[in-house]
């Protein structure tokens, strides 16, 4: 019998769906096949092609979001907006290749010319997360195919259902078989894909562990293009603000949506020393109001579980650990059924704390530290080997001009959300979020590559100098 993986409900533990394990030497065997074909038609039938897409997915909208919200456990309302994304990302990504990879004519003297154009790669990897199960690997796959290249998607061993129902939808719309390939499977067909000679490029969502060891396999491989959109141990700087309330929903906003399952999530709060009580105090009583629960629940809950019990574990030990090093908890880390992964936000201050771990604690985990001058708030957020996303709140704008000047991050916000990146502009970071490909609206520029021609109507060539006479 063929091995199966196993799809699970977060919030009831119920299973999903059932699929067989892939293999990597077949899907990338039929992509190769198919794809020099479909780069053959011209873009506007590849842009009809994802415009019908589009169609699709609105047209099983509310069987989308069900599904999403059932195998990544998210309250309703945000499996919503993830398919809205979606379908977002058609419009998003042509306009997105026109101005990105556009072909580019420059005259030259004597009629000749310059021309600019774009390739695409060929057959391309996607792997994808489990916490945007769609819209991440979406944001890969649209502007994929669009600029030519055949697409061998993976989807998160624990998300592997909406991967699968996404697949359906492009093929639905018209993309060949053999160009939107799904790989099931756990990280062992993750690792095959990777590996494989028949890859043109590999485009990846997900944590940092995984991303450096795709960095390292591709360290000999110039010839092939990776880019790596990784995590972030993001900060969010409270400094000079009276509107506390705001301040506080920000915070919320950042820290623990999603359940903290977003790259993008506020791991660290920073805070000035004499807005501290009052900010902490304004923070636990929104946060003792949120409602966690299941997706379905009535009243919607604000977020649900995390992804598994093992995640939930996990967290739970990590928790723990920061208490050992010194952490003083103000509101903890609890689980009110062991048999299932939901977790209530927890706060903990780490002022005091030496050997602060610099690691991203994927889930409803927040940070506090407590500065007394600006300078120092600033060096305290870029105390991390990441650089993803940080936010400032602040009603003062010199200090958002410093705090922009001087941070290590590639999403720099002001009295907005650490997360909630939009698509039209581009998404990555630097440091250990990223290896300089940013993806969202910048995604374009790695699914297809420049080629410059030299061009002229008729040969006309004489050499000047260096010649004997006749």
């Amino acid at each position: 019998m063929a091995e199966e993986l196993i799809s699970f409900e977060p919030a009831t533990g119920t299973e999903l769906a059932r699929f067989a394990v892939g293999t990597a030497d077949v899907e990338v065997a039929a992509a190769r096949e198919a794809w020099a074909g479909w780069a053959a038609r011209p873009l506007a039938f590849r842009i009809e092609t994802m415009r019908r897409f589009a169609n699709v997915v609105r047209a099983k909208s509310d069987a989308f979001t069900d599904l999403i919200a059932r195998e990544t456990g998210k309250p309703l309302w945000e499996a919503r907006t993830e398919v809205d994304s979606v379908v977002a990302k058609v419009d998003i990504s042509v306009s997105a290749y026109a101005d990105r990879t556009s072909q580019r004519r420059m005259e030259q003297p004597m009629g000749a010319r310059i021309a600019v154009r774009h390739k695409p790669h060929g057959v391309l990897a996607v792997l994808g997360p489990y916490n945007f199960p769609a819209h991440l690997p979406n944001g890969h796959i649209v502007p994929a195919l669009i600029a030519g290249n055949a697409v061998v998607f993976k989807p998160s061993e624990k998300t592997p259902a909406v991967g699968a129902f996404m697949v359906d939808c492009y093929r639905e719309a018209g993309v060949p078989e053999g160009c939107i390939r799904l790989l099931i499977g756990g990280p062992a067909e993750g690792k095959a894909l990777a590996e494989h000679t028949g890859i043109d490029g590999l485009l990846f969502t997900g944590s940092a562990r995984t991303g450096l060891a795709l960095n390292r396999l591709f360290a000999d491989r110039p010839e092939k293009i990776l880019a790596l959109e990784m995590g972030g141990n993001n900060p969010i700087v409270v400094w000079d603000t009276p509107d506390l309330h705001s301040a506080a929903v920000l915070v919320i906003q950042s820290a623990f949506t999603t359940a903290g399952q977003r790259c993008t999530a506020a791991r660290r709060l920073i805070v000035e020393s004499r807005l501290y009580d009052p900010l902490i105090e304004t923070l636990c009583g929104l946060v003792r109001r949120l409602i966690v629960g299941a997706p379905h629940d009535q009243p919607a809950p604000f977020m649900g579980p995390v992804i598994d019990n093992d995640v939930a574990d996990q967290l739970g030990e990590s928790f723990l650990a920061l208490l050992m090093r010194g952490g003083r908890p103000i509101r903890h880390l609890e689980r009110p059924d062991p048999a299932r992964p939901f977790l209530s936000p927890a706060i903990i201050d780490v002022t005091g704390m030496a050997e602060r771990p610099d690691i991203e604690l994927f889930g409803p985990i927040l940070q506090v530290s407590r500065v007394d001058d600006f300078d120092a708030a600033i060096a305290e957020a870029n105390a991390t080997r990441y650089g993803l996303s940080a936010s400032l709140v602040s009603q003062t704008p010199g200090l958002y001009d410093r705090f922009w000047a001087n941070i290590r991050a590639g999403i720099v916000n002001w009295n907005k959300p650490t997360n909630g990146a939009a698509s039209n502009a581009p998404f990555g970071g630097v440091g250990w979020s990223g290896n300089h490909r940013p993806s969202a609206y910048y995604a374009a520029d790695y699914c297809a590559y420049p080629v410059v021609s030299s061009e002229a109507d008729s040969a006309r060539a004489s050499l000047g100098v260096g010649l004997r006479d006749a």
